[in-house]
């Protein structure tokens, strides 16, 4: 059931954005694309995210309701200009999904980085050191 509700997440952001982004762009211009952006990703958001549609656990990639976007997107293209266009899309495809590795690894080397820190801060402000060295100052000195 969970990856169904996923896949109609993934579905209704990607039938938003690529039916109604356009439309509103063009009409609008620069202002029509602002407003796309906050009538179509802010609820879509809110639906997948916030409420839970799509759901991703700790222990597994994340996959954003951009992949769905991107997925309609490419899908829209082929089915309305011959899947001649997936194919000339290959380069950009391939380009976004080498950003999206080397994101990723940058990513992780700055979490380790600051997971490093904040063990070296708790390291510097153990509570149990900080107790133990308070009772042994306070414990009674033998007389001479």
């Amino acid at each position: 059931m969970l990856y169904l509700r996923s896949t109609v997440g993934y579905f209704i952001a990607g039938l938003f954005a690529m039916g109604v982004w356009a439309t509103l762009w063009n009409t609008y211009g620069l202002l029509g694309g602002f407003a796309a952006a906050l009538i179509i990703i802010g609820p879509m958001w809110y639906m997948n995210h916030y409420v839970g549609l799509i759901q991703n656990d700790n222990d597994a990639a994340y996959v954003d309701m951009a992949l769905g976007i991107a997925v309609a997107g490419t899908m829209r293209d082929a089915f309305m200009n011959g899947f001649d266009t997936v194919v000339d899309s290959l380069p950009t495809l391939s380009l976004v999904i080498l950003g999206g590795v080397l994101g990723g690894t940058v990513a992780a080397f700055i979490e380790k980085d600051m997971a490093k820190k904040d063990a070296e801060t708790d390291k510097l402000f153990d509570t149990s050191t900080v107790a133990a060295t308070i009772e042994k100052d306070e414990s009674p000195k033998k007389a001479n």
